[in-house]
């Protein structure tokens, strides 16, 4: 089926793209971009709104194999549809871990069930993600792996990490890492600081986040691989990788709306909703985050969209598993972003683009003859975000009753609307 998208402000960073245009898709992809262009098809009228390429969260948790309780691949597609998202990519730390060919090809079956959207898996780098034992990566690349993490969990022995670098560097895939060393952390619920210690409970230093960082940069520089940094949240990881940068090492990283857009104050009513990992920081680190962000330190920015049930998000905040949704509104608080010092194509880049190319995927742009994924936003749409109106299948976060500015209103896959 062909497509006219017609009026919208088409932004592709990736092309320089900034300009008043239409968009014709033929047979699924982007046959022409320009003013006018007419004929017998269906229309979509985008005036006064934003087209970019469809939105890529290179971070997402969907639980499924194992807990379908807390969200299934079909409901996680959904909430990303609705949140502009036309590709994710899902973290091993389900059951069975995605340390197996046969589970990756699980996932590939349950997305192509679902048909809604791209749903990429990233294997384990260990078998069970116990950080023991590599896990087969050319099997795992075979069969689909986008690439490697034990997300949720850090590498403790640097030998393995070593060798982790140095096979993914031969199979091109990049290692997401989660930075967290566990002798530090350990017990921990909220930022170690002031607040922990009014509310009586254990805090995690960020020097826990800080010192895995400073080491797996070290490591990368060693094996002159790739790495790419998951969910940053303090001023010295970003300061960290600012300077392996100038250094040359071969880093990318993201970050998360709540670590540019809350602080631990949001936890200080023991709001589990507010229970992540890395935690919540200080204000000064927000700050430093926002600024990684602009000066081009920080290159992406994912969801780590961490479904759970209502039952475990309403146990006591220790006991409380840590993690928030962020697939629908990851979108809008990003957009809150811009200002004239942080222009509109340089945030759409971090959600486009940016994972794209670190993910090495053909996605992430508008160029003539590419697949048309696309996603329409309407820059100015004020909603609530209400219980009821979530796709996801868990409901933790702490943004239920806020006033949020954009939305995705079509997000086209393979130039289908979904």
């Amino acid at each position: 089926m062909n497509l006219l998208i017609k009026n919208g402000r088409v932004i592709d960073p990736a092309n320089g793209i900034d300009k008043l245009a239409d968009i014709l898709i033929k047979n699924g992809r982007i046959a022409q971009i320009g003013k006018n262009l007419k004929g017998k098809r269906r229309t979509i009228e985008a005036e006064g709104m934003l087209i970019t390429p469809g939105l890529i969260d290179i971070h997402t948790h969907l639980r499924e194999p194992g807990r379908e309780d807390d969200e299934t691949i079909g409901s996680g597609a959904r909430a990303a549809i609705a949140g502009g998202f036309t590709t994710i990519c899902v973290m091993p730390n389900t059951n069975p871990c995605i340390d197996d060919k046969t589970v990756v090809r699980f996932i590939y079956d349950r997305a192509r069930e679902t048909n809604l959207g791209n749903i990429l898996p990233v294997a384990a780098i260990t078998k069970e993600r116990k950080g023991e034992e590599l896990t087969e990566f050319g099997e795992l690349v075979k069969a689909g792996a986008i690439g490697f993490s034990d997300d949720g969990n850090s590498i403790r022995n640097s030998r393995i990490m070593r060798r982790a670098l140095e096979y993914a560097k031969i199979f091109t895939r990049p290692i997401i890492v989660h930075c967290e060393d566990t002798g530090l952390s350990a017990g921990g619920v909220i930022n170690e600081g002031y607040l922990s210690a009014n509310l009586g409970l254990p805090g995690i230093p960020k020097q826990a986040e800080e010192i895995i960082v400073g080491r797996d940069l070290m490591l990368a520089e060693l094996t002159e691989s790739r790495i790419h940094i998951a969910h940053l949240s303090t001023a010295g990881s970003v300061e960290l990788i600012r300077q392996a940068k100038k250094k040359g090492i071969r880093v990318t990283c993201e970050t998360c709306p709540q670590y540019f857009t809350l602080t631990e104050s949001a936890a200080k009513d023991f709001d589990t909703k507010s229970k992540v990992n890395p935690p919540l920081r200080e204000e000064k680190d927000l700050r430093a985050i926002k600024k990684g962000l602009l000066d081009g330190t920080i290159d992406v920015i994912a969801s780590d969209h961490a479904p759970h049930s209502a039952e475990e998000k309403e146990k006591d905040f220790l006991a409380a598993p840590f993690g928030m949704i962020g697939l629908e509104t990851t979108l809008p608080l990003s957009l809150a972003l811009v200002d004239r010092r942080f222009p509109l194509s340089q945030m759409i880049a971090k959600l486009t683009i940016n994972p794209a190319k670190i993910l090495g995927i053909d996605k992430g742009t508008l160029g003539i003859g590419e697949e048309a994924d696309i996603t329409i936003i309407n820059t100015k749409a004020e909603w609530t975000l209400k219980l009821e109106n979530l796709k996801s299948k868990s409901k933790n976060t702490p943004f239920l009753g806020k006033k949020l500015k954009g939305k995705a209103i079509f997000t086209i896959v393979g130039g289908r609307s979904v």
